[in-house]
Order: structure tokens, then C-alpha cells, then sequence
């Protein structure tokens, strides 16, 4: 022990000498043999300390403080410790102050103990953070132990707490602004959800609530109370809308409930206590509101809306409320006497009480604006119950539901009667709002309070209200009769459930019941004049249906004195106003009053559903159609057209019927579907509604569903007898004209003429007949139907003369007439049916008719030609017809524009297509005639302009303008396109044109940007592309133009002239530049695009030569030869007639060409003939323009042409003579050598045959690779049996064998040679199994080394049959170059029936399919 103290002492002598390591060492020391020696703890936490070592020195003085807790010196040094260390152990040194604080209370040293607690409150204010000083105050507050002590030294606790409210009020903002403006920029994070996650943790941690509570406990001053009462109740509101639904927030809300009931009871006039107190009570009714209440906050709050709509409603009749008696303070202040505790600071707001029902429901109006109140809303929709504005009563209850669900997710408070209450104002205003149409939403909200409230007056009122509109009669008695019982006083339920007896049919009971209502009605104060006037106009219908005689209708002592009666207590009951206009139309017959009433009916109410009715029948037969669309709209926006669902009530289609028919009058062709649509949805059997859909659809150009429509309507004239048989050709007709817009012209012309036999009269359908025939007419010729063309333009024109007299004088029946004519100059084939003698009926024979004289003084046509009765010589009766339907169609078109006088556009149109007609009978003639302006193209252009000068802004008036002048003025011309292209810059027309004039001037870069942009502007315009092409040729691009032409042709019609001809131009070069042995399906297109034009233009002599030209390569013999002849004639004439060069030329050409048809005809004689008239007229002493290489080409063509003849006629000489001639005159052509050569190979003369060799061998030195030459020499060595010739042949037929330059067909006939050359030296077969097997290994891709082998090897050979039947069917066009003979002898290889069948329709005129046939026939 004496060893300890020794120690002790040590250390605190080292402690004074500041010897720190040693005190510490010597203090270890102490504790290690006495582990609680106090003073050992104390010193070596001192010194410790001293070294700055804080947090053993702070485990050391804890240490010492568990030894010894009242003493002093070791909390002191915790004190000290934690001083040196600011803020940080704030929490230990409070703990530590406290501690030492209560050793001196307890020593009665209240000095110290105060500067204790005052110390460590600055130290935290100085050095620790607000809220850490909030926590150190905690030291002096009545909760803490030693205040008692302190009470009197410290300040007084409410200022305290003051002071910690102040600073947590305003870190707690600090945080919740810096927590929301981070986490708001998380990914995903909304505003308002940050903003309540963000409160939720803050108010969780927060102390405030027990600080207001603490401070309005302890403070003496009644304003700073007042001031944290509202703090606190705002705060607790606050915290009460921030936290989740669960008991947490029913809890809070009931705390807040009882601090604003608390306020209110004290009369504190804090708004916020008030409205919750008065707003949160969730009352059945109105009245069960403290009215004391209510006029308190009038009075403390009279600028809110609140107090608005309270003392509005609080002053009126239906308050249930008792009246307030003093005067009203707003009279009060006009004498000036008025006076105010403080208008010394210049007064206070006064509450405003309205003296007039006007003032009272547009203080309330503004109020409702802005006062989210349910009770506000409930007083808002009781008000405009009672005054009927059901529509503002709908839209406010709406918005009260929505607030009320807002309202509930704030509070948490479930406001069930309130429900209640909105759902019954609502459901009431939606039963007359526009009813029925909102009656099955009124119902379930009906339904919704009646689930839990059964006994609810006001709903059942509602669903009996509903079931009446329903005309569920018992429903709606049983629910009134309940309501009744619960309410025997309403006599607005009393007459409703006697009404809907009434309804029933019990008129009876229903009287009786109403007449004992009228009395209780009149007595009642005040009397509700609208009720009394619904009463006795009901009350008159009853009298009104009882007796339904006409004499007691009339009588003006019946049911018409109560509804003058009604009229008189209410001028706005639209009920009585109906009833009198049926008394005044349909008894009194007086229609002007009448009308008057039925108007007055619907002005009042759009639901008087029978005088709307009344008056669109009377505004429809004045045909005042903007009126008819007034009233009708009026009666669909009353909602009382369509039935809810699930209602017995029909729905009235007639409105929307009214509608379409309006709206199909002003041409708004979408809205009349929609209108007709919904009446048929109402009506499915509406046959007008059926037929005004249709012509709906077909005016807005949907013409299937018009179709569809239509027929709907016929169905219902074929199923409903009542429907008059005269109205059904209107369906006829309007179908007419929707299969007319469809294209399906043999219907429409079908249903016309169904119409005109019912009623010949009719002079639309007469039009629409005509221009339905000409339209068809056009289409066929389009699609190359040219008679049937042809006979619907002559229909058109005989109907034309059966016409009604009334459409002789409009423009659509001239235009029609006019364009039926241009049909015949358009298929000039067929220009000889020309009805003359119909149009002479039609036209007349007055050649001085002011109709015919429009510009009469530039084209000099009159009625002479069209009327000349003369025999004209069969030769020209062509030319007479076409000049006939020529003037014929210009003289229609003058009296089309005689005929549009009075109608500016349509003269316009007049003159657009009379400019047309003159133009067509400028093309029309002759090529050299056209060189200059002739009198036709002189009146067009005048037609053009004057059409311009009625309507400029036509783009393709323009247009027009520019083509006529293109050759005559092209400056003109230009302007004109631009001008067009400038009106309607998407015109494909015009670019086209546009190009074409460009290429006329030679621009050829003007010209191709114009044709590019016409055909991006419509692809599938093809005169664009015809344009392109003849742009490609210009550039040397024969191909690319052959391309351009043929895809022109495939999109165009086929009447377009230039488009054909330039195809089949290009087809023929293409056909001259390529290979002999072209497929003959490239030649088909081009003959049937040539027949067709022939058709169209029989007189163009130019490309019936072409046409005859490619009928000869497809060996249409006599077809070619029936053409050529009538060329030559026609040529001979001409020639003749003009002694022309050309026309010789021509003639020299055709004679060569008709030769070689004749021969290949056979008709040998007439091919001698014409091959020495070819030869006389292409020697070079006859006047024609042939060019050196045309004329060799003829001769040439000639000589072996009449060399042949002469062949057949047995006439070798001659023959031979002429084949000389060919070789001599074509510088040794090849191929009339090998034909010489044959022709004298077959005299069987060894001179002759020798000098065929001499020519082959000729043929051969200029030409090694002539493939005809080196096989007839090898077949003349094989003949001869000259082994030496053969040798020198085989090599060059071997070498010919690998050219790919040789066609299939000659590959064919070198190897039947090399075959025959190689069995010649041997009598196996094998020979020739191996060259036709060389043929294969060659070509195998050529069926004819395929069809060798199986011949040679007869029954085994069906495989290469087979085979050669494969390669054959893949070397056809379009892939491959083999003709219709060979593949036919490749099937008739297979030896089966059905091969040999195909061979014969592949090529019936080979003969090679018919011996197979035969052949498998027999086997």
C-alpha cells in the first residue's frame, strides 16, 4: 500500500514538472497493481491528455467516473477534453455537463452549477451546429433533470422553446429544399413523389409538433399562443397529406379534426381551422351543419369563396336554415351611420349579403370558382337543383367527385356521405340533362347510394324518373310510391307517379289523382308556378287522350283551356306549346299559328322531339334546307334521338335523316355519311336513310361502299310493299351512276335504260344514258375494242334522236353527240358505219342557223357536207365519211356552245372542246396539207383563246393553247406551257408538251428534263416515255430506246398512234440488227400493236407495209399478200395521180415485197410478174428516190425472188439467169450463190453441176465461215463419193461445229451431214452414234443431238428422248432461241400419245407431231 501511495505521489510530482512520459509510466504502474485506484485513472488520463492522446485520456476519465460518479474531477476533465474538441463529442460533453452539473446541485453549489450549463450551452452555440445547439438547450427545459435547480437562473421555458422551434423550423426547410433538388434528377424521379418521399423521412425525424404543443403549454402571452396553435395545426395538416394511407395518417387526421375543432370552439379565426372543421364533417344533409358555425366564418372570413357561397345559399328560399332577421350590413352603410371598431386604420372587410336572385346566384357562381369545399359544392348543387340548371349542376358535380377523390387520397377521410350527396345531385341533374342520355349513368349512381342507403328519397325519386323515360312504367310507379311514402308532402313526386299512369294508358287515374293535386298545389306558399303549369297541362292531355273524338279535340272548353291554363303560370312550358300546334294544324287548321307554336316549342326545349319534327317537315317543304339543319341538330344535341342501352324506348332516326339530307345539299359529303350512318344504326329499315347514304358515297367517290348501300335500299323496295313503286328508279339510276364511276359501263347503260323505260322523260337519266355511252365507247376504244366502239357510238347516237325534246338544247347532250362523232375519226377502219342520216336528223338541215355560225369565218364549215345526199364513187365514200364525222363532230360542239349562253363556265368548256374537234380535223388530214395553217388549226387556236379569255386560270386551257400553236407560233407555244405548267405544276400533260416543243426547236437537254420530270410526276403517263425514247434516239441510243418505247406501249392505251408506231418502228430495226433466228414471240407484240393501228388509221400506208413486213416473217402468207396488194394499188393510184418520186419509190418497194408473198403463196405466175415490175421500177432509169443500198436490197430481193418463181415453173434457164443477175448485182452475195448453185445442182447436168461447185468453191474463197457453202459441198462430196473432197470438207465442217456464231438450226444441219459423211464409209451404225454423241458433247444444251441418239438407238432410246424433251422446253423464248418446229419434232421424239399431242399444238402445221400421233395410235 505505502508503495502505491509512493507512486502516486511520483506521478503527481512528475505531472507537475510536466514530465508526461514519465507520469505516464508511473500511472501504469499504480493501475497495474490496483486496477480501481482512482487517483491513477485521473492522473494518467491527464497526462495522456497532455501528450494529445484524446481518446485513451477519454477511456481513462470514464474509467475514473464509473470508480467515483460523484466526484468531481474526472467529469471536469471529460469537460475539459471534450472542449478542446469543438463539435465533435458534443453529444459525450452534454452528457458530461449534465453530470457535473447535478454534483453541484447536489453539493447546494447552484453558482457552479449554472456556470456549468451556461458553459456547455455557448460552447455548443459557438462551436456546434444549429441543431446541435436545439439538442443542448434540452439542458434547460422542464424535461430535464436539473431544471428545477435552474428554475429562475435560465430563461423561461417557452422562450426556450421558441428558440428551438425558430431554428428547426428552418433547418428542417434547409433540408427538405436541398434533399428534393438532388434526388429530383434521379433517372426516372417525379416531382411530386420526390417532393412526399423527401417529407415523409423529414417529418419521421422531426420534434417540431412536441415543441408547439410545449411552448403553447408554457407560454403566458395569448398572441405568441395563438401564433404556434396555427403552426401547429398547419403543421400536422402538412405532415398529415405527406404520410402513406394506414393508421399512421388516420391518426394524424384525427388530431388534426380536434386541434381546428379546438380553434373553432375558442372563435380564433385562423382559415385554415375553419375550413377543416366545416369542410371535414361528413354530414347526411345540409342542415346537420351548425349554422352558428357558418355565419361565424361569414363573419371572420368575408372576402372567402367559402363565404360566398354560404351567405348566398344561407339567404336564399331553399336554405334550411332559419333567415337572419338584422338588417343587411351593405344597406346599412348607406346612410353613413354604419360605424366599425376599426376604421380608424381604415376599417375592415364587411360581409356582403345579396338583396336580388340575380346578385345571389352570381355571388355564388363566383365563389364555386374557387372554393374547394364539399360543403361549398353541396350548397352550389342544392341551389341550382332548385333552380333547374341541370347542365351547370352536372358539370360542377363532376368536378366535386374528382375533388372528392383527391381529397380522399389527401386525407385519408372516406367522406361517405358527401359521396352520397354529389352522386344524388349528379344522377338528379343527368336525368333531365339531356335526357335519356345520360340516364344509365344517373341510374348507377342511383343504384350506388340505394346499395347502402335503401330508404334514400332522392334516389328512388331519380330511378322512377328514369324507368319513366325508359318506359319501364311499373318500375317507375313501385320506385315514386315508395319515394311518396317516405315523403307524402312532395307533390312534385305525387304529379310524377300520377303522370306515369298517364303514361301507362291509365288516363283515368291519372286525371283524377291530378285534379286533386291542383288545389294543394295552389295553396302551397309560395305556389311554384312550374309545377302548377306542368300539373295542368298534364292534366289536359289526360282530358285530351280520353276523349279522342274530333269534336271534342276542338272544343275549346276541353283539354284546350288547360293548356291555355299551363301557358298562363308558365310562358316557357314547351309541352303546351306542342299540344297547341297539333290543335291549331290539325283541328283548328291554322297552319301560320300552328307553325309559330311548334317554333316556340323548340326555342324553349330541343326534347319537344314532335314539333322539331312538325317544323323541319314544314321548313323541308319550303325547301329552306339551312333551317331544316338548325332544328334538326337542336334535337340531336338534346340526347333524346337515341335510346341508353338496355332501354325499351326506340330511337327517333328522322334527325339525323334531316341532317344528311341538309348537309348533302351544302355538299359536305363526309358529314351527310355520318348523319345517314346514325340513322341507320337507329332505323336499320330507313329506306330514304339507305338511299342518301348511297348518293353520299358516291358524291364523296366511295363507290363500293355507295354500292353496297344502294342495294341495301333495293332490298328494301323488293321486301317493303309500302314503299311506292314509282320512287324505286331513283335507286336505279343512282346505281347507275356509281357502276358508271366504276367502270362497269354495260351495268350502268343496263340501268339507265331500265329508268328511261319507266320514265321516258326524265331528262337526267336521259343525259346519263348518252354520256354513259359515249364514256363506254371511249373505254373500248381505249382497250382496243374498236367495234364494239364503234356500235355504242351509234347507240349513243340513235338514242340520241329518241331523247326527250327537253335536253335538246343543253350542253351535255351536245357534247355527247359531238363526242360520239369523234369515235368514227378516231377508228377510221370503221368509218364507213358512220350513222349520216342520224346526224343529219339531229343536226338539221338549216345551213344558216345562228347556232352554226361561231367562227364560221375562219373554218368555213357549214351543214352542205354532212347533209349532201349525193352518190359519191365507192373510192372515196372513206374520205366522205370522215370529213362527215368530222364537221359533224364541230358542228355539235358550236351548238354546245349555243346551247351554254347563259352559263360562263360552261361555254368555257364549249369552246375547250370545239377547239379540240377543229384540231382533230386538222391531223386528220393529209401529211402535206398540214405543213401550214390550215383553217382548222386557225379556229382551234381562236376556240383556245377564247375559252382562256372565260376562265384564265385553267391550266389546261393553256396547255391546249400551246399544242395547236406548237408549229405554227412555238413562242406562243412556250408561253402557253409555261403559263399551264406555272397553274398546275403536278401536270404530266404539260411537261410532255412541254418536251415536245423542245424537241421540235432541237433542244434536246429541254427536252429530256421535261420528260424526266412529267414521268416523276405520273409514271404511268406514257406519252412521257415515248418522249424519253425518241430523246434516246436522238442521242444514238437505240437501245435504251427501244426499251423507253416498249414500256410506253405496255402502259398505254390503245388508241395512242404515236406511241405504237414508234414501237413497232423500233421493234423492226431490232429485228433487222439481230440474228436470223429471232424467236417468233418477239414479233407478236408488234403485229398486234400494228393490226390495231391499221384499224385506227387503215390510210396510214407507212405501217401497213411495216405490218405486212413482220406478217411475212411469222409466214402469215396470205394476210401479208391481201395487205401488200392494197398498198400497191393505192401506191399505183397515187403515182398516178401525182407522178411522185416518192410515191414510185414506194410503190417499187411494196411490188418487191407483194413478189415474195406470191411466192411463198405459191401463186408462182403472179410472183414472175411482180418480180419483173420490181425489177423495171428499181433500175436505175426510173424516177424514184431509192438510195444506192435500198435499190441493191430490191433487186436483189426481186432477182431471187423471180428466180425461185421461175424454178417452180420449171423454168431453169430463166432461174439461172435471174440467180446470175442477183450474184452480179449484189457484188457475189453468199446466199443467192448457194441457191444458184442448187438450182443447178438439181438440172442434172454435170455442167451445171460443175459450175455449182465453181460457185460454192467461190463462196468459200471470199467467205471461209459461210455455213450454207461448206454444207452443200459436203453434201456434194458425199453425193459424189469423192473421198479426196470430203477430206477437205469434214475439217471445215468440223471447225464450223465450234463456232458458237452458227445458229441451232444450221448446228442441226452439220451434224445430219458429218453423220451422213460418217456412215457413207460404214455399215454399222456406230458411226453415226458417235457424231450424233459429238453433237451432244458440243451443244448439249441443243436438243437435237439428244433426239439423234435415241433415234439411232430406237427402244433404248427414250432417255435421250427424254432428255432432248427437257433441253427443248428450256431453249425456248424467252429463254432460249428454238422455234415452235423444233421443239415440236423434240415431243414427237418421245413416241408417246401425249408428247405427240403437245407436238401438234405446239406446231400444228408440222408434220412431224401428226405422224407420232399416228404412230402411238397404232401401237
Amino acid at each position: 500500500m505505502s508503495s502505491i501511495k509512493a507512486l502516486v505521489k511520483a506521478t503527481a510530482e512528475a505531472v507537475k514538472q510536466q514530465k508526461w512520459d514519465a507520469a505516464i509510466e508511473t500511472a501504469n504502474e499504480i493501475l497495474q497493481k490496483d486496477e480501481k485506484n482512482y487517483q491513477g485513472h485521473i492522473l494518467l488520463a491527464f497526462a495522456l491528455d497532455k501528450k494529445n492522446k484524446i481518446d485513451e485520456a477519454e477511456a481513462k476519465y470514464l474509467a475514473a467516473t464509473s470508480l467515483k460518479p460523484t466526484d468531481i474531477q474526472g467529469w471536469q476533465g471529460l469537460i475539459k477534453l471534450y472542449q478542446r474538441q469543438g463539435n465533435k463529442k458534443l453529444k459525450q460533453y452534454q452528457h458530461a455537463a449534465l453530470k457535473l452539473a447535478e454534483i453541484y446541485r447536489d453539493a447546494d453549489d447552484m453558482y457552479k452549477c449554472q456556470d456549468t450549463v451556461d458553459k456547455f450551452i455557448d460552447h455548443a452555440r459557438a462551436q456546434g451546429e444549429r441543431v446541435q445547439y436545439v439538442e443542448a438547450l434540452d439542458l434547460i427545459l422542464p424535461e430535464s433533470p436539473i431544471y428545477p435547480a435552474l428554475e429562475g437562473r435560465v430563461p423561461h421555458p417557452w422562450k426556450t422553446y421558441d428558440t428551438q422551434a425558430q431554428i428547426i423550423e428552418a433547418e428542417e426547410k434547409k433540408r427538405i429544399n436541398t434533399l428534393i433538388g438532388e434526388r429530383r434528377t434521379r433517372i426516372g424521379a417525379r416531382i411530386s413523389e420526390v417532393t412526399l418521399e423527401v417529407k415523409r423521412e423529414v417529418y419521421h425525424q422531426s420534434r417540431l409538433a412536441n415543441l408547439y404543443q410545449q411552448l403553447i403549454n408554457w407560454t403566458t402571452d395569448d398572441e405568441v399562443r395563438r401564433n404556434y396553435e396555427e403552426k401547429l395545426i398547419q403543421y400536422c395538416y402538412d405532415r398529415l397529406l405527406a404520410w402513406p394511407p394506414g393508421e399512421e395518417k388516420d391518426a394524424e387526421a384525427a388530431t388534426v379534426l380536434k386541434l381546428a375543432n379546438d380553434m373553432v370552439i375558442i372563435r380564433h379565426p385562423f382559415k385554415l381551422a375553419w375550413d377543416i372543421s366545416i369542410n371535414w364533417q361528413d354530414n347526411k344533409n345540409i342542415k346537420d351543419w351548425d349554422v352558428t358555425v357558418l355565419r361565424q366564418y361569414c363573419s371572420f372570413f368575408p372576402d372567402s369563396d367559402l363565404n360566398r357561397v354560404v351567405m348566398g345559399f344561407l339567404t336564399s328560399a331553399v336554405s334550411p336554415f332559419p333567415k337572419i332577421t338584422e338588417e343587411p350590413k351593405a344597406a346599412a352603410g348607406a346612410d353613413g351611420t354604419d360605424e366599425s371598431e376599426d376604421d380608424e386604420e381604415g376599417g375592415t372587410a364587411t360581409t356582403y349579403i345579396p338583396l336580388t336572385e340575380e346578385d345571389r346566384l352570381l355571388m355564388m357562381t363566383e365563389g364555386i370558382g374557387g372554393a374547394d369545399s364539399f360543403l361549398a359544392y353541396r350548397m352550389m348543387g342544392e341551389y341550382y337543383q332548385h333552380l333547374e340548371e341541370y347542365e351547370s349542376n352536372v358539370e360542377l358535380m363532376r368536378k366535386a367527385l374528382v375533388y372528392l377523390k383527391e381529397e380522399r387520397a389527401r386525407t385519408g377521410l372516406r367522406f361517405k356521405n358527401t359521396e352520397d350527396a354529389l352522386s344524388l345531385y349528379l344522377g338528379t341533374s343527368l336525368v333531365f340533362y339531356q335526357s335519356p342520355r345520360h340516364h344509365q349513368e344517373a341510374k348507377s349512381l342511383f343504384d350506388g347510394v340505394l346499395a347502402h342507403d335503401r330508404a334514400s328519397t332522392p334516389a328512388l325519386i331519380g330511378v322512377g324518373l328514369i324507368y319513366e323515360e325508359e318506359e319501364e312504367y311499373d318500375e317507375a310507379i313501385s320506385f315514386l310510391e315508395r319515394a311518396l311514402t317516405r315523403a307524402p308532402d312532395n307533390l312534385r313526386v305525387r304529379t310524377e307517379a300520377a303522370w306515369v299512369k298517364a303514361l301507362k294508358g291509365d288516363f283515368s287515374t291519372c286525371k283524377q289523382e291530378l285534379e286533386e293535386a291542383i288545389p294543394l298545389i295552389s295553396k302551397t306558399r309560395p305556389v311554384s308556378k312550374e309545377l302548377l303549369a306542368q300539373t295542368q297541362y298534364r292534366l289536359g292531355y289526360c282530358i285530351w287522350s280520353i276523349d279522342t273524338s274530333k269534336s271534342a279535340r276542338k272544343s275549346r272548353s276541353g283539354a284546350y283551356t288547360w293548356f291555355l291554363e299551363s301557358l298562363k303560370n308558365d310562358l316557357n312550358y314547351a309541352p303546351a306549346y306542342t299540344i297547341l300546334g297539333i290543335y291549331y294544324a290539325d283541328y283548328a287548321k291554322d297552319k301560320k299559328r300552328a307553325r309559330r307554336c311548334f317554333q316556340k316549342a323548340v326555342e324553349l326545349s330541343a326534347s319537344e322531339v314532335i314539333s322539331a319534327e312538325r317544323l323541319a317537315r314544314s321548313f323541308a317543304d319550303d325547301g329552306d334546307w339551312d333551317r331544316v339543319e338548325l332544328v334538326a341538330q337542336r334535337v340531336v344535341d338534346s340526347g333524346k334521338v337515341k335510346p341508353p342501352p338496355g332501354s325499351k324506348r326506340k330511337g327517333i332516326s328522322w334527325p339525323f335523316s334531316a341532317l344528311g339530307v341538309a348537309e348533302l345539299n351544302k355538299q359536305d359529303y363526309h358529314k351527310a355519311i355520318v348523319s345517314f350512318q346514325a340513322a341507320l344504326r337507329i332505323s336499320p329499315n330507313d329506306y330514304h336513310s339507305w338511299v342518301g347514304l348511297g348518293e353520299s358515297y358516291h358524291s364523296s367517290g366511295r363507290y363500293i361502299a355507295a354500292t353496297k348501300a344502294i342495294l341495301n335500299a333495293q332490298k328494301l323496295e323488293e321486301n317493303n310493299p309500302d314503299i311506292v313503286s314509282g320512287e324505286t328508279w331513283f335507286t336505279k339510276f343512282l346505281l347507275g351512276d356509281v357502276k358508271r364511276e366504276l367502270g362497269d359501263y354495260d351495268d350502268a347503260i343496263s340501268l339507265y335504260r331500265d329508268v328511261i323505260a319507266q320514265r321516258p322523260d326524265e331528262e337526267g337519266v336521259a343525259i346519263a344514258l348518252m354520256q354513259t355511252l359515249v364514256d363506254s365507247a371511249t373505254d373500248s376504244l381505249e382497250k382496243g375494242f374498236f367495234g364494239k366502239s364503234v356500235s355504242l357510238a351509234n347507240d349513243a347516237l340513235t338514242y340520241a334522236t329518241q331523247a326527250p325534246a327537253a335536253i335538246r338544247d343543253t350542253f351535255n347532250f351536245w357534247k355527247a353527240v359531238g363526242d360520239a362523232c369523234s369515235l368514227f375519226s378516231s377508228i377510221q377502219g370503221r368509218v364507213h358505219d358512220f350513222p349520216a342520216d342520224l346526224v343529219q336528223s339531229l343536226l338539221g338541215g338549216h345551213d344558216d342557223a345562228p347556232e352554226y355560225q361561231v367562227l364560221r369565218e375562219i373554218d368555213g364549215i357549214g351543214t352542205g357536207v354532212v347533209n349532201a345526199q349525193r352518190i359519191f364513187p365507192e373510192d372515196e365514200m372513206g374520205g366522205v365519211d370522215l370529213t362527215r364525222s368530222l364537221q359533224a363532230t364541230i358542228l355539235a360542239h358550236k351548238r354546245a356552245i349555243h346551247a351554254s349562253q347563259n352559263d360562263f363556265h360552261a361555254q368555257a368548256v364549249a369552246y375547250y372542246n370545239l377547239g379540240w374537234a377543229e384540231y382533230r380535223a386538222h391531223a386528220c388530214l393529209p401529211s402535206h396539207l398540214r405543213k401550214k395553217a390550215t383553217r382548222y388549226l386557225k379556229a382551234a387556236v381562236a376556240c383556245f383563246k377564247r375559252a382562256i379569255e372565260f376562265e384564265a386560270g385553267n391550266s389546261e386551257f393553256w396547255n391546249s393553247l400551246g399544242v395547236v400553236t406548237s408549229e405554227i407560233n412555238p413562242v406562243v407555244a412556250q408561253h402557253a406551257f409555261v403559263r399551264s405548267l406555272y397553274l398546275n405544276e403536278r401536270s404530266a400533260h404539260g411537261w410532255t408538251n412541254l418536251g415536245t416543243l423542245a424537241l421540235l426547236q432541237n433542244d434536246i437537254g429541254l427536252a429530256n428534263e421535261a420528260f424526266t420530270r412529267a414521268q416523276s410526276t405520273d409514271p404511268d403517263y406514257a406519252q412521257a416515255w415515248l418522249g424519253q425514247g425518241i430523246v434516246a434516239l436522238f442521242q444514238g441510243n437505240s437501245k435504251e430506246a427501244r426499251v423507253l418505247f416498249t414500256h410506253a406501249m405496255e402502259i398505254a392505251t390503245s388508241s395512242s398512234l404515236g406511241t405504237s408506231r414508234r414501237y413497232a418502228a423500233s421493234m423492226f430495226d431490232h429485228i433487222l440488227t439481230s440474228p436470223s433466228n429471232l424467236p417468233m414471240t418477239s414479233m407478236v407484240q408488234p403485229i398486234f400493236v400494228l393490226t390495231q393501228l391499221q384499224s385506227l388509221r387503215p390510210g396510214d400506208l407507212t405501217f401497213g407495209h411495216l405490218l405486212a413486213l413482220f406478217q411475212e416473217r411469222v409466214r402469215e402468207t396470205n394476210r401479208t399478200m391481201d395487205l401488200l396488194q392494197k398498198i400497191c394499188i393505192t401506191l399505183e393510184a397515187e403515182y398516178e395521180a401525182t407522178e411522185s418520186s416518192v410515191a414510185l419509190k414506194r410503190y417499187a418497194l411494196a411490188t418487191t415485197d407483194l413478189a415474195r408473198a406470191y411466192l411463198a403463196a405459191g401463186e408462182f405466175g403472179k410472183a414472175i410478174d411482180a418480180g419483173e415490175l420490181s425489177i423495171q421500177l428499181s433500175s436505175d432509169d426510173s424516177d424514184n428516190e431509192l438510195t444506192a443500198e435500198e435499190r441493191k436490197k430490191a433487186r436483189l430481193s426481186a432477182h431471187i425472188t423471180l428466180g425461185l418463181a421461175q424454178y417452180y415453173k420449171k423454168e431453169i434457164e430463166s432461174a439461172v439467169e435471174c440467180f446470175e443477175a442477183a450474184i452480179k448485182e449484189s457484188n457475189g452475195n453468199p446466199d443467192a450463190a448457194c441457191l444458184l448453185a442448187q438450182v443447178l445442182w438439181a438440172t442434172n447436168k454435170e455442167e451445171a453441176r460443175e459450175r455449182a461447185r465453181e460457185i460454192l468453191f467461190e463462196v468459200i474463197e471470199k467467205d471461209p465461215h459461210h455455213v450454207q457453202s461448206v454444207i452443200l459441198l459436203g453434201v456434194i462430196a458425199l453425193l459424189d463419193g469423192d473421198e479426196e473432197s470430203l477430206e477437205a470438207v469434214v475439217p471445215e465442217l468440223q471447225a464450223l461445229r465450234a463456232n458458237e456464231g452458227v445458229s441451232a438450226s444450221e448446228q442441226s444441219q452439220l451434224g445430219d451431214v458429218l453423220k451422213a459423211i460418217a456412215a457413207a464409209g460404214s455399215e454399222s451404225m456406230e458411226p453415226e452414234m458417235n457424231q450424233a454423241q459429238a453433237n451432244i458433247m458440243f451443244y448439249p444444251y441443243l436438243p437435237h443431238g439428244w433426239s439423234e441418239v435415241a433415234a439411232l438407238a430406237g427402244g433404248e432410246g427414250e432417255g435421250a428422248a427424254e432428255m432432248a424433251l427437257r433441253v427443248a422446253r428450256k431453249g425456248i423464248p424467252p429463254r432460249g432461241d428454238l422455234d415452235a418446229e423444233e421443239l415440236a419434232v423434240t415431243y414427237a421424239g418421245t413416241c408417246r400419245a401425249y408428247d405427240a399431242q403437245m407436238a401438234i399444238m405446239v406446231a400444228p402445221w408440222d408434220k412431224s407431231g401428226w405422224e407420232a400421233l399416228g404412230d402411238a395410235v397404232k401401237g
